[in-house]
């Protein structure tokens, strides 16, 4: 994920109350989150399970998992040690490096990888959207639903956070409901939206749970 407002002054600091000076503005590239998580600047980093993520495990047949734009990857721990099968990726080398820290005897599980030209070794059953999607520029929405619906096959699961909000700058890129169904609906149906109730301040009173089935 990656930083609110605007690129310059993001909400949330450093140790001592400071802001880092980042050189890469484009979120496009791995280097944008490389310094991001060199520096230690991860605002989006819930440090944690979301309540809504475990309640949907809870309730759901264990399945293959994706999980791309991993970064720190406690989900994918969370879902490795209640024996799902997962494997999470992330293009940039020092969330992949931050993640394989903290999965220590899993951290096979995680790869660098491009998620519009990853193959995973398996075909999910769910892939989890986790602060991935407002995390690409709106100019690849639709490359996201098209590799979404290459990936699942009729009856799999895209189900995740999903950051609703009008403002034109980011990361995070919000977006409108009519729009995400307007990018989604030719693929898939929503099936489960619900409200979150612990949503970190980045995304608190944006977001909802959703879950989209590939038709």
């Amino acid at each position: 994920m990656s930083e609110p407002s605007s690129p310059d002054q993001p909400p949330g600091s450093l140790a001592g109350g400071t802001t880092p000076a980042f050189s890469t503005r484009d979120p496009n590239t791995a280097a944008f989150w490389d310094e991001r998580f060199r520096q230690g600047f991860t605002p989006w980093d819930q440090a944690g399970v979301p309540a809504a993520f475990a309640a949907f495990a809870s309730r759901t047949a264990p399945r293959p998992v994706l999980i791309p734009g991993c970064g720190s990857a406690h989900e994918a721990l969370w879902l490795a040690q209640a024996g799902w099968t997962v494997r999470a990726i992330d293009f940039s080398a020092d969330a992949v490096a931050a993640a394989r820290a903290r999965l220590g005897p899993q951290a096979a599980l995680v790869e660098q990888a491009d998620f519009f030209a990853y193959r995973p070794p398996f075909v999910p059953g769910w892939i989890y959207e986790r602060a991935f999607f407002c995390a690409l520029p709106p100019a690849r929405r639709t490359d996201y639903a098209a590799r979404m619906a290459q990936l699942l096959e009729p009856g799999g699961l895209l189900a995740g956070l999903f950051f609703f909000d009008d403002a034109p700058k980011g990361p995070p890129f919000g977006i409108v409901r009519a729009e995400l169904h307007a990018i989604l609906d030719g693929s898939f149906e929503l099936v489960e939206d619900e409200p979150v109730t612990d949503s970190i301040p980045v995304f608190a009173g944006k977001e909802r749970w959703m879950t989209w089935r590939r038709r």
